[in-house]
């Protein structure tokens, strides 16, 4: 499967003012050619989890991406709620209105922060790696080898990490939302002193289901994004012109993690836009 458009292709011969013109027109159809190429690489490994043999390899890919990350999601959400818990403390106290506490905690977490900074999570842990692990897979030409055998690889090694990546987010996101609220309690409650039936009944009353359900909607957006792009670089790594080998492994690396996180950011604000 070879999808990409060759790049630095000669541009046709004009008028020099034009030049600029034809740069940008080109760098626009190369956007288009790899969107579709990534769109194609997932729309066929989405197709294969339904296939027959695919449960267990899906099971063990939950284990690696969402089991193992749990440690650092509970440790990031912990600190994160009791850091907002202490910045809304001191706002809020100006207006006397520290009742309110558990309200903004609850609703900061599980609208924007838990989905977010779990998706930054899990790509910096158990993305980087599935683009590595793919790419060392593609320049060893062990991928190669398993179309010799006659082996899909979009099914053999995609497949299981979209599924296991499209389950784990949106518990780990909740285990997030969960541990936040419990640091944002330490923290106003415990070290601030205030009243433990107020932060808790804020959270109680403010927290909607469709509160919930737009967290865990970007969850399921984020982790789709991060294991296609992640599985993407790293399968077609071999296709880099900047670089060969090791260091295309690398750079396909650096690239999944960078362009994950944009992309998590800016699907955050367009959903934000439209569950709003």
């Amino acid at each position: 499967m070879d999808n990409k458009r060759p790049e630095n292709a000669p541009l046709r011969s004009g008028p020099v003012f034009f030049m600029p013109l034809a740069l940008l027109g080109r760098r626009f159809l190369d956007i288009v050619d790899e969107l579709g190429g990534v769109a194609i690489f997932f729309g066929k490994s989405f197709f294969y989890i339904f296939r027959r043999g695919q449960f267990s390899a899906i099971v063990q890919q939950v284990y690696y991406i969402g089991v193992r990350s749990v440690n650092i999601v509970i440790l990031v959400g912990l600190f994160v709620g009791m850091v907002i818990a202490l910045q809304m403390y001191h706002v809020l106290i100006d207006y006397g209105s520290v009742g309110v506490l558990g309200s903004a905690v609850s609703l900061s977490l599980i609208r924007e922060m838990g989905p977010v900074l779990t998706a930054i999570m899990i790509t910096a842990r158990a993305g980087s790696s599935m683009a590595a692990e793919i790419g060392i897979q593609r320049i060893s030409e062990q991928i190669d080898a398993l179309d010799t055998m006659r082996i899909d690889p979009l099914m053999y090694l995609v497949s299981p990490r979209i599924a296991a990546a499209i389950i784990s987010f949106p518990l780990l996101t909740t285990m997030f939302d969960l541990v936040g609220i419990i640091g944002g309690y330490f923290t106003g409650v415990v070290l601030m002193g205030i009243n433990s039936g107020a932060y808790t009944s804020g959270v109680i009353t403010s927290v909607k289901m469709e509160d919930i359900n737009g967290g865990l909607t970007k969850a399921v957006v984020f982790a789709v994004l991060v294991a296609t792009i992640c599985c993407y670089q790293g399968f077609f790594t071999h296709t880099r012109t900047d670089g060969y080998g090791a260091k295309g492994v690398g750079l396909s690396t650096t690239s999944a993690v960078v362009a994950s996180c944009v992309l998590i950011l800016i699907s955050d604000y367009v959903l934000s836009s439209f569950l709003l």
